[in-house]
């Protein structure tokens, strides 16, 4: 089919790449404006922009795809379809509709739970057993259209989000070319959204990412493995140069009592509203991540330290 591509992070990247490699022609592929990245924070091009380049595709990058002249423009493309994975803009009816058979998107859960920005870190902060990939048509509203196909994936202690989007990332990939195929070929079936619930996975604010020691454990280690990679939930502890904050990538809940943000032992073991939690990876703010184990070579952190 002839399609447009929308899309910017590395999802995105690759289920364009295997659109590719599946015989599709990319008419157009859009992607978020380049953004300021590293430490220089230099204008770079996002994983799908890099992407599509490396593929000879034209790419153009809105700031709105609500401009009447971008919609325009996107019209006359003569589409079979369009193709969007968190493309990271609301799309109006004008330009859903225009593609001969309509917009589909690959969301990251299992509709309608999670509609919304943040599906994936939602879904490991609220303890949920399962997580997936789905293909619908996209209709105006948030996420409500038909699902034409999906892939369920379990979620183990140990997901973070990090984790969780590469396996989405690889079933997602194959999805969508597999549904892309059944629509070209007309035996697609649309299978409405079930009325009962929906749920909003709300985009992740900074804010949130301070833990509270006063919370549960189970709560806790929610939050950090919902919250790894990035922003990545964090504390502070005292030491004899000033406060150090440290950002906490991967723990465990475990048995353990004491004053919340008392550490319990030698490997990091922090005492919690309700249990332990069991640091298992962390970044010392200006530092790369490491191991526990690694990151306690060069940080002094004895049992009764307080962790803020």
């Amino acid at each position: 089919m002839r399609l447009a591509f929308l899309g910017t992070p590395d999802i995105s990247a690759a289920c364009l790449s295997d659109l590719v490699q599946a015989g599709h022609e990319i008419a157009m592929v859009y992607s978020q404006p380049p953004a300021p990245r590293g430490r220089g924070q230099d204008l770079k091009p996002s994983a799908t922009h890099a992407m599509a380049l490396s593929l000879g595709l034209e790419v153009r990058t809105p700031v709105s795809m609500r401009d009447p002249q971008v919609i325009a423009e996107f019209a006359a493309l003569k589409l079979d379809a369009a193709v969007v994975v968190a493309f990271g803009q609301i799309l109006p009816t004008a330009v859903l509709d225009a593609p001969k058979l309509g917009s589909f998107n690959l969301h990251a859960s299992l509709l309608p739970r999670w509609r919304g920005a943040a599906p994936i870190q939602r879904a490991i902060m609220a303890g949920d057993a399962q997580s997936g990939v789905q293909v619908m048509r996209m209709t105006e509203g948030l996420d409500e259209g038909p699902i034409l196909a999906g892939t369920v994936l379990d979620i183990s202690p140990l997901d973070t989000a990090g984790s969780l989007h590469d396996r989405m990332m690889a079933a997602g990939a194959d999805l969508l070319v597999t549904t892309l195929n059944d629509i070209a070929a007309g035996r697609a079936i649309e299978t409405p959204q079930a009325a009962e619930g929906a749920t909003y996975a709300k985009k992740i604010r900074t804010k949130e990412a301070r833990l509270n020691w006063e919370k549960p454990a189970v709560d806790l280690d929610r939050k950090i493995r919902g919250l790894s990679p990035f922003p990545g939930a964090w504390f502070e502890f005292a030491t004899e140069k000033g406060p150090v904050r440290v950002k906490v990538l991967l723990s465990r809940v475990e048995d353990g009592d004491g004053s919340p943000g008392d550490v319990l032992d030698d490997a990091l073991l922090v005492a919690t509203g309700s249990g332990a939690v069991r640091l298992l990876k962390v970044q010392r703010e200006g530092k790369g991540a490491q191991d526990a184990e690694v990151f306690l070579r060069g940080t002094t952190v004895n049992p009764g330290t307080r962790f803020l």
